[in-house]
């Protein structure tokens, strides 16, 4: 078969997948991307060069919908150029995010074309309006309405979408969740996995580290407050004032991947330690930046207690590889993580705004081995059961690939392990309530 895959960071999600079908002698796989130093063997990368020179002489509101206009058109191209030399996929695969799959179909209406479809936006009730220390504007409303237009209309040109997450699903209208499968991009537990004799070394010549040391760690791609960095950050005094041979962790970069950057320049690490400026041991907090992913899993594999905080967002691949490696986890009671973790099953659940919550979560997990033993299998258990690559995800995908190609609606049996609770049963999120950040710590 040939599978062309549309991406504007390659290979995006799609790293495994395309590695399991590249794999296949009778496969050939195409990827259209942006450019960047990224590849994989036994792929063929195609670069696109979106028309970003001309200025966006438009309103603030369809600048998303212009910029998307761009990425599709530039794709197209690359489409018929790719026509132009006989080749023809017997099904494409993108990700509906920024209109690279927008006119797919002009170029080859006939080829079955399943999309990914990872967030629909709401001005309320979901991530822009969660966290009143950061309240969305007035323009916010319109904005995210037209985001979703590039949302809407690849849903239109898609024969078939996926979602990661029954609770990203759960958010299209209803009549679009029909045509969306919730299948996740799957967890390599073979490659992820408990190591007792994992270690770490901070820095050349400093102390290493390992599961015999007491680790707090926090990973996150960006320190932000979409996943919870500020409130990661008032837990520290107090988890230090518990636990004075704790040393604490920090993993991730200081650019804004999610949300709004500071009006002022600094970045939130700078915010957070001038805000707790003389309540830190600074020689017990370690921010290590982006990490090698050898690393970034020694990390995991020698964790006392993991803290995963997240507005109510996409779930973050950190997320579901943390529990794979064994970690026991602190999580915030938001939806993507309830759908993952049942409180005090395969980790324990805390208020996102509450620093208090999570340092009792950080004391009752080392302070009760037996319970965060417990924590540990379960969790690693719950990937592998539900997320693991090799026995339940590529399987999924193979067949939906399948279905699509042959015509058929796809069907895939998701058995009600999927998820610790049905979607509707999910605790909505609260509120938005006025907090400050003192009230709860």
């Amino acid at each position: 078969m040939i599978y062309l895959f549309i991406h504007q960071n390659f290979p995006g999600q799609y790293k495994h997948l395309i590695r399991h079908l590249s794999d296949d002698p009778d496969n050939a796989v195409y990827f259209i991307s942006q450019p960047n130093a990224n590849w994989m063997q036994g792929v063929t990368k195609l670069v696109y060069y979106p028309d970003l020179a001309s200025p966006l002489q438009c309103h603030p509101y369809t600048v998303d919908f212009e910029l998307a206009v761009r990425h599709g058109t530039a794709v197209a191209k690359s489409l018929e150029l790719l026509k132009a030399q006989g080749v023809t996929p017997d099904i494409i695969i993108g990700h509906s995010g920024w209109g690279e799959i927008l006119f797919v179909k002009d170029v080859y209406p006939d080829v079955p074309l399943l999309t990914y479809f990872e967030f629909f936006y709401h001005h309320e009730g979901v991530d822009t309006d969660f966290d009143p220390e950061f309240p969305s504007n007035a323009n916010d409303s319109g904005r995210l309405r037209m985001r979703n237009a590039v949302n809407l209309m690849s849903y239109e040109s898609a024969d078939w979408g996926n979602s990661p997450t029954r609770w990203q699903q759960s958010l299209y209208p209803p009549e679009m969740r029909s045509r969306i499968t919730t299948l996740h991009e799957g967890i390599d537990t073979n490659a992820i996995a408990p190591n007792p004799d994992a270690w770490l070394q901070l820095d050349r010549g400093g102390q290493k580290l390992t599961a015999q040391d007491e680790i707090i760690t926090y990973v996150a791609r960006n320190l932000e407050p979409y996943r919870g960095f500020h409130i990661f950050m008032r837990a520290v005094p107090e988890i230090q004032r518990r636990r004075p041979h704790a040393r604490i962790l920090v993993v991730g970069g200081d650019d804004v991947s999610y949300g709004n950057a500071l009006p002022s320049g600094m970045t939130y690490r700078q915010r957070m330690l001038a805000e707790l400026e003389g309540r830190i041991d600074m020689s017990r907090l370690h921010f290590l930046g982006q990490l090698p992913y050898e690393n970034y899993l020694s990390l995991l594999q020698i964790s006392s207690a993991h803290i995963y905080l997240t507005y109510p967002f996409v779930l973050s691949w950190s997320f579901l590889e943390a529990m794979a490696t064994g970690c026991a986890i602190i999580g915030s009671v938001t939806p993507p993580v309830q759908e993952v973790i049942e409180d005090g099953v395969n980790g324990l659940l805390v208020d996102f705004f509450s620093p208090g919550e999570i340092a009792n979560a950080v004391d009752r997990l080392i302070e009760t081995p037996e319970l965060a033993e417990q924590l540990r299998a379960n969790a690693r258990k719950k990937v592998v059961e539900d997320y693991d690559l090799e026995s339940r995800i590529l399987p999924q995908w193979d067949k939906m690939f399948a279905d699509l190609k042959d015509g058929r609606r796809p069907d895939i049996g998701l058995s009600s392990r999927s998820v610790a609770k049905p979607a509707e049963a999910l605790q909505k999120t609260p509120p938005a309530r006025k907090r400050t950040h003192k009230a709860r710590a």
